[in-house]
């Protein structure tokens, strides 16, 4: 791959990986403890920071696995490291050295992904991640974030730098329109009596076309692990426990969770998110992507209807 198709791959709005650059430069600045890491990609970003701090900004080339496994040095070493590559590069491909050479080992550090399921379709089924949460879910300790828009990137990514623990920030290329939760907390979006729907991170203002007119208490959350299950029970009417969850990733990842925090109440859980049933082949685009998953508005509408 060469390193003008890896800057890029062509995509000129990157609302996201902008501010995670601008506040993780900052971190490079001020906190001598920050180092970030990097396998070839955004690394055209980090070029003066590199140049100021050229043994905190380590590029390892496309070695993913020497990604994680250079992280977990400098976690050893006393350092608060921040990996970032793609998701598919992040956390699928170096996924053994995330269970061992981080979490074995009890070592903190903050993993920054970029591209989510599918923000890049044209770069076809390798740089598609939709099970990465999924998959760090199965690993404990992991605190795990998918904000929703630019404006809430900086504060979580301060936040795990400023920490000693595991953090996954997970960040995509279409955010909503506006911040809903600047520190990470779980958020009321709309009040209403039938139910709730709980909308992670991005798909947020989908969530809201959608369930528009719906007697519906809608919840807006960027943290997904820990889930803040207290908040979740007390926005569920006494009467019925109806919870629709949508989440930007692989449909079900939170259904446990949900499930383990209402097991004393019978309860109605629908999971939406990309299918588990399905491969999708074709490139197309996000917006190509979305409909066959049942994740543009058109589809959300009809499954919150249905299921309401």
């Amino acid at each position: 791959m060469s390193t003008a198709v890896a800057r890029d791959y062509g995509v000129q709005s990157l609302g996201m990986r902008d501010t995670f650059v601008a506040t993780a430069t900052e971190l490079i600045d001020t906190d001598p403890r920050v180092a970030v890491v990097l396998a070839v990609i955004t690394l055209d970003r980090f070029a003066d920071a590199a140049r100021r701090h050229p043994d905190r900004v380590i590029d390892v080339g496309i070695r993913e696995q020497l990604l994680v496994t250079t992280a977990g040095g400098l976690a050893l070493a006393g350092m608060r490291p921040i990996a970032h590559t793609f998701a598919s590069f992040l956390v699928e491909r170096p996924f053994e050295q995330i269970k061992l050479d981080l979490g074995h080992q009890d070592l903190g550090a903050v993993l920054v992904s970029s591209g989510a399921s599918y923000d890049y379709p044209f770069a076809g089924r390798t740089h598609m991640s939709p099970g990465d949460v999924a998959l760090i879910d199965t690993l404990p300790g992991w605190t795990i974030q998918v904000p929703g828009h630019p404006d809430e990137v900086g504060p979580l990514l301060r936040a795990a730098a400023a920490g000693d623990d595991r953090v996954y920030l997970r960040l995509r290329e279409e955010p909503n329109g506006v911040a809903y939760s600047r520190a990470g907390e779980m958020t009321r979006l709309r009040e209403g009596r039938r139910g709730v729907v709980l909308a992670v991170g991005p798909i947020a203002d989908r969530v809201l076309a959608a369930t528009e007119g719906l007697d519906v208490t809608v919840l807006y959350t960027p943290t997904v692990r820990p889930l803040d299950t207290a908040m979740l029970r007390a926005a569920l009417p006494d009467d019925r426990a109806d919870v629709m969850v949508v989440e930007p990733y692989l449909a079900g990842t939170s259904s446990h969770v949900i499930s383990d925090a209402l097991r004393d109440r019978p309860h109605r859980l629908a999971a939406l998110g990309v299918s588990r049933d399905r491969e999708v082949r074709g490139y197309g685009s996000v917006t190509d992507h979305d409909r066959a998953h049942g994740l543009d508005p058109a589809s959300l509408a009809r499954a919150a209807r249905s299921f309401f």
